[in-house]
């Protein structure tokens, strides 16, 4: 089956999540994509979190449709090897502290010369340039700076975060979108190769929709809450009987008016001042209080029942357990079985987007660390003196 990046040469020198994730966003959709390892251990992400045996089962996932080469960047001859994959690659993709690549002459002034249709995208905590450039970026710091952290959760309490590294996923697909833009340009617009730039932080501050202008006009700071929208009425997680929390999303002017007839207000629902969204969000609290009388008296099934019927946008709050057999996940083949190397199965998540004509493909799953090693060489032309070598020396592996 046709894929829309096949023959797309992409070396990895990410490590974790940021340049990993977009990596695997493009070897899901064909690209060719060697990800390099250091030879003692290789990416720490092939222990993390939850290992069976020595790997991670989340290493499966973020390293999927990748070939393993084991190379020390640190060694002069690891990244002389790494120039001379560059000249052959379309894409370098690197996640380091600014000026690591320039200390190891791997950066993209001396990379563009040797091949000037290299594109390079560098994700960082700060950027590339800027007085915060040199100081270590991690996603929990740049959730916070970017603006993140400080409106989630719930008025007056501690900043919370998500239990996912979602600063890091949100600068890998920054990054995609970067990459997959230079290469249109080089590709299309008859342009050369050009760095693509991705800052943690800006990632996240992407995402603010409109809180600056928002805070330049009438000096507003957007602040946490709960598991409301701010501006936008009524909107909710509202409690059931048994307990459980049911999502109501009735904020369309007509949506609204058929949610309190479902409700049993109708004086809510006809009146003139609440008719659009900016006199129901004055009124937000005797809007979600409404609501929230009706939904405590039913239970969760009940009340996503009677939503659905009055054709009211509405969902319960699903965990991983409720997601991994789903009629609409697996319909949509979100969640996929493969088989590993050792003859078990693992499931795992599908690819997303789904392209009509040229859909993404699981080909593989995590490699060895080094499986590759050999069979990338020989195809740089390194020959197997030399590979033998460089391997004795722990130069590769």
């Amino acid at each position: 089956m046709t894929t829309p990046l096949s023959g797309l040469r992409v070396i990895e020198m990410g490590t974790l999540i940021a340049g990993p994730f977009a990596a695997k966003t493009l070897a899901d959709f064909g690209a060719d994509v060697i990800k390099i390892e250091p030879p003692e251990g290789g990416d720490p992400l092939r222990t993390w979190r939850t290992p069976e045996g020595e790997t991670s089962v989340w290493w499966h996932v973020q390293s999927r449709n990748k070939r393993s080469l084991a190379l020390d960047l640190k060694h002069p001859e690891g990244q002389a090897l790494v120039r001379r994959l560059a000249m052959e690659a379309d894409v370098l993709i690197e996640n380091f502290r600014p000026g690591t690549l320039e200390g190891w002459g791997l950066d993209f002034e001396t990379l563009s010369r040797l091949n000037p249709r290299l594109i390079m995208l560098r994700i960082s905590g700060y950027g590339q340039t800027g007085p915060m450039r040199d100081q270590p970026g991690f996603g929990v710091i740049a959730e916070a700076m970017g603006g993140l952290r400080h409106i989630t959760g719930e008025p007056g309490r501690a900043p919370i975060r998500p239990a996912i590294s979602i600063g890091d996923s949100l600068s890998a697909l920054h990054g995609v979108i970067g990459l997959l833009m230079a290469l249109y340009h080089r590709d299309v617009r008859g342009g050369q190769g050009q760095m693509v730039d991705v800052a943690l932080y800006e990632s996240v501050f992407n995402m603010m929709e409109g809180a600056i202008p928002e805070f330049d006009r009438f000096g507003m700071v957007r602040e946490p809450a709960g598991s409301a929208l701010p501006g936008v009425a009524p909107t909710n997680a509202y409690p059931c009987a048994d307990g459980q929390f049911v999502l109501i999303a009735g904020n369309g002017d007509s949506i609204y008016r058929r949610l309190m007839a479902l409700v049993g207000r109708n004086d809510l629902g006809g009146a003139p001042e609440l008719a659009s969204n900016p006199g129901r969000v004055k009124a937000m609290t005797v809007i979600d209080e409404a609501i929230a009388t009706w939904t405590r008296q039913r239970s969760l099934v009940d009340a996503l029942q009677a939503l659905a019927d009055a054709k009211v946008p509405a969902g319960r709050v699903f965990t991983v357990a409720d997601m991994i057999d789903h009629p609409q996940f697996l319909a949509r083949e979100m969640v996929r079985e493969v088989s590993l190397a050792d003859g078990s199965t693992l499931r795992v998540p599908g690819i997303t987007p789904k392209l009509s004509a040229t859909p993404g493909q699981i080909t593989s799953m995590g490699p060895d660390l080094g499986q590759h090693t050999t069979e990338v060489l020989r195809a740089a032309g390194v020959s197997e003196e030399d590979i033998h070598r460089l391997r004795e020396s722990a130069v590769i592996a």
